[in-house]
């Protein structure tokens, strides 16, 4: 056998019998819906299951969108490995559960004045009970309003491992909020993006071209990202909803009545919620402000994403966001 020869047979029997290099997981994701309910009502949570592909964790994260945001906010279709949040955790051995909140997206929208602040949390609870015949423990993940949600679910229940507050304070910058909502909002009947649906005006959505001066930072945002966000993101919230997550969930204390671990995120430059009357310059100042509005069984840690405006997951830098959610999972037995 000539040389040549030789050596071609003993490339192709090292490449036969070499141990494969382990390849990099990726997401699988799944669509489902779970019926929940709320006293003789029977609504439909629509959500999307990302799984890495190699594993089957034991811990979940469920996802919970910001008022005006669907669960696209966890997956935008946009350059999904630098801003879907679903994607990148599944990628490092994570499972996330994004659900469209009541009233919101692909999940049953009732009458806007049946849909409270204390039935989303209802409703979370029914979708973490759900998700505990699959894994063993679940952590909730609120943005902003979501926040709110996750906070009133984990002090009303008790039955979560763990709860990431981003996107909120307890005390939010009025000023800033009052133009928000005043500028910034309209019904969803005069929306000619969303006003299709048949939604009543009850319903409220942002004013078309204002997401990125609401929700983004000048020196931290992607103009593409920003118009993804706009295209597939918005959505609708209920005023009644976020009537009560604003008093309830976030400006009163029903905080304290959570017994397991938080994480506190928020982008430095998050004029909604930094400002007046909370400093976000540092993760020690924000701390500092936020501690009295949680037990020590909370363990509260806080982390500020420099730079990001409101949606931190879609931020320039949200990896860096991302990064310390999972540090944080890991440190608390969840990653």
């Amino acid at each position: 056998m000539r040389p040549l020869s030789v050596l071609a047979t003993m490339l192709v029997l090292l490449a036969c019998f070499a141990t494969p290099a382990s390849a990099t997981p990726t997401a699988q994701c799944s669509q489902t819906s779970t019926p929940v309910s709320s006293g003789l009502f029977q609504y439909t949570v629509h959500g999307q299951l990302c799984l890495p592909s190699d594993s089957t964790p034991s811990t979940v994260q469920l996802l919970l969108h910001g008022a005006t945001y669907n669960s696209a906010y966890w997956d935008l279709p946009y350059q999904p490995d630098q801003y879907s949040y679903q994607r990148d955790m599944a990628v490092h051995g994570l499972a996330t559960f994004a659900m469209d909140e009541i009233g919101v997206g692909q999940s049953s929208r009732p009458l806007s004045t049946l849909v409270s602040g204390t039935l989303q949390a209802s409703v979370v609870h029914q979708v973490v009970t759900s998700l505990r015949t699959q894994f063993t423990r679940v952590v909730l993940v609120g943005h902003s309003a979501g926040s709110g949600i996750a906070m009133m679910e984990a002090s009303t229940y008790n039955d979560v491992d763990g709860v990431v507050v981003t996107g909120a304070t307890h005390v939010p910058n009025a000023p800033i909020v009052i133009q928000d909502v005043v500028l910034g909002l309209h019904p969803v009947t005069l929306d000619p993006q969303l006003s299709s649906r048949g939604g009543d005006p009850g319903y409220l959505t942002t004013v078309p071209g204002s997401r990125g001066q609401m929700y983004y930072a000048p020196g931290d945002l992607d103009p593409q990202a920003v118009a993804a966000d706009e295209a597939f993101a918005k959505d609708q919230v209920s005023t009644t909803s976020l009537t009560d997550i604003i008093t309830i969930g976030l400006a009163s204390p029903v905080s304290l009545n959570i017994t397991v671990p938080v994480l506190m995120v928020l982008g430095t430059n998050d004029t909604g919620f930094c400002g007046v009357f909370r400093d976000c310059s540092s993760a020690d100042a924000l701390r500092a402000q936020e501690a009295p509005y949680f037990s020590p069984a909370a363990q509260l840690a806080v982390s500020v994403l420099p730079g990001s405006g409101h949606s931190v997951a879609l931020a320039v830098n949200s990896a860096d966001y991302r990064d310390t959610t999972r540090a944080w999972l890991q440190q608390h037995g969840c990653g």
